[in-house]
């Protein structure tokens, strides 16, 4: 009997440390304060650009895009935008037979999720209706495309993805209002 009292006290008189129980209580706790930390750290280090920070300014502005929009489409405009190593060729066209032929274009590259990646192009035109402007950089992969002349009074937009052999047709859509 005194020999289960002695294994019983050398139990009881182990350190703290290496009592299982001890660690079973510790662990949860402290895993989830080390997760609090590391999620604050990034919350707090990264930045998003996806957020828009005034949203009434930003749906004031929806009805003149739609505005923009609207033109393109009533001037029959319709975009190819070709890439030639830095180069990007854009042919304006006019499926109405208008004659829209500004001294420059702008073009506006907008990565879907990086923010700091997004472009603004200006091409010169070349001859009517044919307008060039040399790209800093790569753009490879998905992009929206923004063309614009240099009133601000239409505006095509697209989707496309860069590098492109064979070109992109950029046509204006007038979004439903729904």
């Amino acid at each position: 009997m005194s020999e289960t009292i002695k294994i019983h006290d050398d139990e009881a008189a182990r350190p703290w440390f290496r009592q299982p129980w001890f660690w079973f209580l510790v662990i949860f706790p402290a895993a989830s304060i080390i997760y609090c930390i590391v999620a604050l750290t990034l919350s707090l280090t990264t930045h998003t650009s996806m957020v828009v920070d005034d949203y009434s300014k930003e749906g004031l502005g929806i009805n003149q895009s739609l505005a923009r929009d609207a033109k393109a489409v009533e001037l029959g405009l319709e975009a190819l935008v070709e890439q030639s190593g830095r180069n990007l060729d854009v042919t304006l066209t006019s499926t109405n037979g208008n004659s829209v032929n500004p001294e420059y274009l702008v073009l506006q590259l907008f990565h879907p999720t990086i923010g700091e990646r997004d472009r603004v192009i200006q091409l010169t035109s070349v001859s009517s209706g044919h307008y060039r402007g040399q790209v800093a950089g790569t753009i490879d992969g998905r992009w929206y495309l923004d063309i614009s002349g240099p009133s601000a009074e239409w505006r095509i937009k697209g989707e496309g993805y860069f590098p492109t052999n064979s070109g992109m047709l950029v046509k204006p859509v007038v979004p439903s209002r729904g």
